[in-house]
């Protein structure tokens, strides 16, 4: 049987998301919050969870994500009773770059949306966890954040400040019960994704990702690259002198 309780999505119409969730009604969690701002869609991920574990209480919060006031009273509402043993921040959007050069308002919702909305949760969400002295906080970063590259540098540095925030929480928290994850996923096959597929992208099945996610988390793993082979892959090209790198058409 399994020790979870309770978890807390937030994004949960992301297909990473979805599939996370069912794996860990596979593993009898017993309360899921699922949190999303298109109550359809809400609708559509919870029904399809509920088919497949009747026996686990799934309940629903619509919110507005980039107001910090409505974000405070998503957590407060979504932590009452039972904390969350673990809560996974999988919300976000991948912006067009060329479109990001151009168009300054679109620039900041990318920017907004990726980086500013994840890091609010976070922040709210780690200071309920601390009120209990324990829990498991998972962030959604990307391979993106690990450098800046020309073909997407609006969204990598969204997620590179998800990734400098997730370091300051794990220092906050290092030697404590409340344990931060930070996910870099490698381009995934997901409908945020599909123009990438179609343009003959190599992308990892959603499914593979989600598996590597909950088995990271379970395992207390602090950083989890998925696929594992982004993890050398992110390393060389960290390490790329710059004469090399500015060659690269990536």
């Amino acid at each position: 049987m399994s020790t979870l309780r309770k978890i807390v999505i937030v994004g949960a119409t992301s297909a990473m998301a979805e599939h996370c969730a069912r794996l860990w009604l596979q593993q009898g969690v017993e309360e899921m919050v699922l949190i999303g701002r298109d109550a359809q869609r809400v609708d559509r991920v919870v029904a399809d969870l509920r088919v497949r574990a009747p026996q686990c209480l799934i309940q629903t919060i619509i919110s507005d994500f980039l107001q910090p006031e409505a974000i405070a009273r998503t957590v407060e509402q979504a932590c009452t009773a039972v904390s969350p043993d673990i809560v996974l921040l999988a919300h976000g959007s991948l912006p067009e770059q060329a479109v990001c050069q151009q168009d300054l308002q679109h620039n900041r919702v990318a920017l907004e949306v990726n980086a500013i909305s994840p890091v609010l949760f976070a922040e709210a969400f780690a200071s309920r966890l601390e009120q209990v002295g324990q829990g498991k906080l998972v962030l959604i970063g990307s391979v993106a954040g690990d450098r800046g590259r020309k073909s997407n540098y609006v969204y990598g540095a969204a997620k590179g400040l998800v990734t400098r925030y997730a370091q300051g929480l794990q220092h906050r928290f290092a030697g404590s019960r409340i344990q931060v994850v930070l996910v870099k996923p490698g381009p995934t096959d997901t409908p945020m994704t599909a123009h990438l597929k179609s343009s003959g992208t190599k992308l990892a099945s959603v499914e593979q990702v989600a598996s590597n996610i909950v088995s990271g988390v379970a395992g207390g793993k602090t950083v989890i690259y998925a696929p594992a082979k982004w993890q050398l892959i992110m390393l060389i090209i960290r390490h790329l002198p710059r004469v090399i790198f500015n060659k690269l058409d990536i």
